[in-house]
């Protein structure tokens, strides 16, 4: 299970604005905010851990039904509060997507009018957890462009993976970006997903899976088509479901190549927390790691001793 948000308050940000830097006309590249948040794009819907407010009431004998209450209150308000972060991030990373189609600079005043409104103060935190969902998850790189104006480009030249495996997905880097968001949710549920679980993490992109997409088509006609029958993701009923419920896992051309390491790092990074954060997820992947690091080696050993063979036969033909 992805881990919850280990502080369900809104971020402050830092009174000293955006962080940028260089010269005026010169793209600087936006950093991830120091603060540390869950990414909203793999996390499950918050839900507040009431057990605390319990345990806060039990610490305090004294306390009345009215204090309960007002604790309750703002557990609500922070639960709220979070949520809607979460939800303008998606809504700002499908609103710079659709402009880039333009190909035209971005200005934050448009980002704040029509996307992020009253959470103005909150931009310096927003744009940069979008700009860390926009690279590692479509592969485009969000640049500040005139520092004076505040405009913004989307630079498509990011390779978030090896150029072999881009070339296995048609050199598509959104659709590589997409197919590991879901690796990751199903190796972070314990090896495999239900179905509902896949189709909700799409909504918190702002991806609906019926519904036609500029960058993946239509969603599910591409896992199910494209990943599933590629043998990217195994799709089967789960047992004893009634009525029948279908869950993903991982396929074997994942599991030859996609390490579990290299998903777990791009979960990490997503979060903003090295992969440790998840014992149990790190250490099934150094395992991985450790299994293929054998396996490698016996194939090197193989060829070496092929190529002996084959170094003896030409040379007693001779």
């Amino acid at each position: 299970m992805l881990q919850k948000p280990e502080s369900g308050g809104l971020p402050v940000p830092q009174a000293k604005g955006e962080k940028d830097g260089g010269h005026d006309g010169e793209p600087q590249a936006l950093t991830a905010s120091q603060e540390e948040a869950p990414s909203p794009l793999l996390q499950e819907s918050p839900k507040e851990d009431l057990r605390s407010v319990r345990e806060e009431g039990s610490a305090e004998p004294a306390l009345t039904r009215k204090g309960a209450r007002a604790l309750a209150a703002r557990a609500l308000a922070r639960r709220r509060a979070y949520r809607r972060l979460n939800r303008t991030v998606a809504e700002l990373v499908q609103f710079l997507l659709v402009k880039d189609k333009k190909k035209s600079p971005i200005t934050r005043s448009e980002m704040v009018k029509y996307v992020i409104g009253d959470l103005k103060a909150l931009f310096p935190e927003i744009i940069a957890r979008a700009a860390e969902h926009l690279r590692y998850v479509f592969g485009f790189r969000l640049k500040q462009f005139d520092r004076k104006h505040h405009t913004y480009i989307l630079i498509n030249k990011l390779k978030p993976l090896e150029e072999e495996e881009k070339e296995d997905l048609g050199g598509d880097g959104p659709k590589l970006g997409l197919l590991m968001m879901i690796l990751g949710l199903i190796y972070m549920k314990g090896n495999s997903a239900r179905e509902a679980q896949v189709w909700e993490m799409l909504r918190r992109l702002g991806v609906h899976p019926s519904k036609y997409h500029f960058l993946f088509g239509y969603p599910k006609r591409l896992i199910m088509e494209d990943f599933v029958q590629q043998r990217y993701l195994n799709y089967r009923r789960q047992p004893h479901s009634n009525p029948p419920e279908y869950e993903f896992s991982w396929g074997p051309r994942s599991n030859l190549e996609i390490s579990k390491m290299k998903v777990l790092g791009f979960v990490a990074k997503l979060h903003k927390k090295e992969p440790q954060h998840w014992p149990a997820q790190y250490g099934e992947a150094l395992a991985d790691e450790a299994d293929r690091a054998r396996a490698k080696a016996r194939a090197e050993a193989s060829m070496r001793a092929r190529a002996r063979a084959n170094a003896r036969a030409t040379v007693h033909r001779w």
